[in-house]
C-alpha cells in the first residue's frame, strides 16, 4: 500500500489516511460478532429455562402418576433425563461465554502482565479445542446410535448426544469471541446484562 505524500503512518493509523478503513472494518465485524454471540447466549438461556420448566412438569407428572393415580408414567423419566442433558449443556455453553466456568484467575494474577495476555489466549484456544473435540466426538456418537430408540419415548438414541454436540459448537463460537476480545483488550460482557 502506498502512502499519500505528507501523510505519516501514525496519522493513517489514527484515521487520517486509507490505512484506517480495514481497522474500522475489523472493529465493526468483531462488534457485530459480539452482539450475535450475546443474542445467541440469551436464546440458549431462554431455552434452558423452558427446558427446566418442562423438566419440572415431567417430574411433577411422574410423582402425581405414581402417588395419586397409582400408575407411573414410564415416559416421564426418560423425558426428564433427556431434558437434563439439554438444560445442562446449554447452561455450560453460556457459562463459557459469560466466564462463570471454573478458571485459574489466581494463576493469572501471579504472572507478569506481559504474559497474562498470552495465557488468556492460550486458555481460550484450549477451550475452543475442547469444544471442537466435544462437538465432533458427540456427533460421531449420535450418528452411531441413531438407529436405536430411547425406550418409552420412541425417538432416536442420537438425541442423547445432540445437546453435547450443540454445546461443543457453541463453546467454539464463544471461545472465538473471547479470543477476539483479548486481542482487542476488552472483556466479554455477560449476556444477562
Amino acid at each position: 500500500m502506498r502512502r499519500a505524500s505528507g501523510t505519516s503512518l501514525a496519522a493513517m493509523a489514527a484515521g487520517g489516511g486509507r490505512a484506517a478503513a480495514p481497522a474500522g472494518w475489523w472493529i465493526r465485524l468483531s462488534d457485530g460478532y459480539t452482539r450475535a454471540c450475546a443474542r445467541l447466549a440469551r436464546l440458549c438461556m431462554m431455552l434452558s429455562v423452558a427446558g427446566m420448566i418442562a423438566l419440572l412438569a415431567a417430574v411433577a407428572f411422574q410423582v402425581f402418576g405414581r402417588h395419586v393415580l397409582n400408575d407411573t408414567p414410564t415416559w416421564a423419566e426418560s423425558l426428564s433425563l433427556l431434558l437434563v442433558l439439554y438444560v445442562t449443556m446449554m447452561g455450560a455453553a453460556v457459562g463459557v461465554r459469560d466466564g462463570t466456568h471454573i478458571g485459574f484467575e489466581s494463576l493469572l494474577l501471579l504472572v507478569p502482565a506481559a504474559r497474562r495476555r498470552f495465557l488468556l489466549l492460550l486458555v481460550h484456544a484450549l477451550v475452543l479445542a475442547f469444544g471442537l473435540l466435544m462437538a465432533w466426538n458427540c456427533a460421531v456418537l449420535a450418528e452411531s446410535v441413531h438407529a436405536y430408540k430411547i425406550p418409552n419415548l420412541g425417538v432416536s438414541e442420537g438425541w442423547k448426544y445432540m445437546p453435547a454436540t450443540i454445546a461443543g459448537g457453541l463453546i467454539m463460537i464463544f471461545s472465538v469471541e473471547h479470543i477476539i476480545a483479548v486481542l482487542r483488550d476488552r472483556k466479554v460482557e455477560p449476556s444477562w446484562r
